[in-house]
C-alpha cells in the first residue's frame, strides 16, 4: 500500500481524539470528520478539541475538519471509525459516496446495536467491503494517557499486512508503540467483551468487594473471553497477548475505564438509565451486554460473568444478589 495514501478520522470524542494526536505525529495532513461545528471552530482557533481529551494538543493546520462526512469518504483512501457504537448506523445512514474501494479501519469497541455484529463483520456484510480492507485498532491504550504522551501500545490487525503496515507507521511514535496482527474478527471481539468484563469489575467494586474478588474476576474473565472467541472464530491465537489480556486488564482495572465506572455506579445502587445519564461518554460495555449474550446462547457458550452483568443490566436483577451466585461459580 502506497505511503501516500490519505487518512481520515471519523468521530469526535475521546478516541477519535487521541487517534487524530498520534496520527498528525507523522502526517502532513489528517481528515477528521465530526459533527460539532462548535467544535470544529474551536480546535481551528485554539488546537484543542474543548470537550474531549481537552489537554491534547492539536495542530490544526495539519487538520482537514469537516462536519460533511461525504466530504472525508469522497476525498481520503483510508477512513478511520471512531465513532460509539449506537450512533454508527445513523452516521451511515448519512452517506451519499461510496464506501467501495476504501480501507476502513475500525477503532470501536462495541456491537452495532441494528445488527448484533462487530464493527468489521457489519461493514463486511451490509456494505460488502471485502475482509482485506477492514481492519482493527485496539489496545491496551487509554485516550487520556496518548493526551498525556505516556508510553502506550497499541494492536493493528489487518489480514492485508501492507495496509496493517500503514496504519502502524502513521500511529507509532516515541510514546506509542505498535504490532500489527492478522486476527481481525479476534481482536474485535475481544476488545468489545473486555468492556462487558470491566462493567462486572466496576460493579463488584460499587457493591464492596475487594482486590482478591477483582484478581479472580479478571482470571475468570480472560478464560471466558478465550472460550467465547473460539466458538465465533476459530484460529491459532495466543489470549495472552497484549490485544486481549492487555486490553482486558487495563478497562477492568483503571480509573480512567468509563464501563468500570458505569459498573460502579450501578454496584453503588445507581439504576442502569440514571448511570448512564450520569456519564458524560457511552459506556460501550452497555450494548455489548445484550449482543454478547444473543451470540453465546446462539453458540452454547459458557459465560457466567456475561450473564451475571447481562442479568442485572437487561433483567433488572439484584446486584448484590447476581454477583453473590456468581461467587460460587468462580475458580
Amino acid at each position: 500500500m502506497s505511503k501516500q495514501k490519505k487518512i481520515a478520522v471519523l468521530g469526535g470524542g475521546s478516541w477519535a481524539t487521541a487517534i487524530v494526536k498520534m496520527l498528525i505525529e507523522n502526517l502532513e495532513t489528517v481528515g477528521w470528520y465530526m459533527r460539532n461545528t462548535l467544535a470544529i471552530e474551536h480546535i481551528k482557533e485554539n488546537d484543542h478539541n474543548p470537550k474531549y481529551l481537552s489537554s491534547a494538543e492539536l495542530d490544526a493546520k495539519r487538520l482537514d475538519l469537516s462536519d460533511d462526512i461525504n466530504f472525508m469518504v469522497k476525498n481520503y483512501d483510508i477512513l478511520i471509525f471512531a465513532i460509539p457504537s449506537a450512533f454508527l448506523t445513523s452516521e451511515l445512514n448519512k452517506l451519499t459516496e461510496s464506501l467501495q474501494n476504501k480501507t476502513i479501519f475500525s477503532a470501536i469497541k462495541g456491537i452495532v446495536p441494528e445488527t448484533g455484529l462487530i464493527v468489521g463483520e457489519h461493514f463486511n456484510r451490509e456494505f460488502n467491503i471485502p475482509l482485506d480492507n477492514i481492519g482493527v485498532i485496539t489496545g491496551p491504550c487509554h485516550a487520556e494517557e496518548v493526551a498525556m504522551e505516556r508510553l502506550s501500545y497499541l494492536t493493528v490487525a489487518c489480514q492485508d499486512e501492507k495496509k496493517a503496515i500503514c496504519i502502524e507507521n502513521a500511529l507509532q511514535s516515541w510514546y506509542i508503540k505498535t504490532k500489527i496482527s492478522d486476527d481481525i474478527i479476534g481482536t474485535e471481539y475481544a476488545a468489545m467483551l473486555k468492556n462487558i468484563y470491566a462493567v462486572a469489575a466496576g460493579i463488584a467494586h460499587g457493591l464492596g468487594y475487594g482486590d482478591n474478588f477483582q484478581a479472580v474476576l479478571m482470571s475468570n474473565a480472560i478464560r471466558e473471553m478465550k472460550r467465547f472467541i473460539k466458538k465465533v472464530h476459530k484460529m491459532k491465537r495466543n489470549i495472552n497477548n497484549s490485544a486481549y489480556l492487555g486490553d482486558l486488564l487495563v478497562t477492568g482495572y483503571s480509573i480512567f475505564s468509563r464501563n468500570r465506572q458505569f459498573g460502579n455506579m450501578v454496584g453503588k445502587g445507581y439504576t442502569v438509565k440514571s448511570a448512564q445519564m450520569e456519564m458524560s461518554m457511552i459506556a460501550e460495555g452497555y450494548y455489548a451486554t445484550k449482543s454478547a449474550y444473543i451470540i453465546k446462547e446462539e453458540n452454547n457458550t459458557k459465560t457466567p460473568i456475561i450473564d451475571t452483568v447481562y442479568n442485572v443490566l437487561y433483567e433488572n436483577k439484584n446486584p448484590k444478589k447476581e454477583f453473590k451466585k456468581l461467587t460460587d461459580k468462580l475458580d
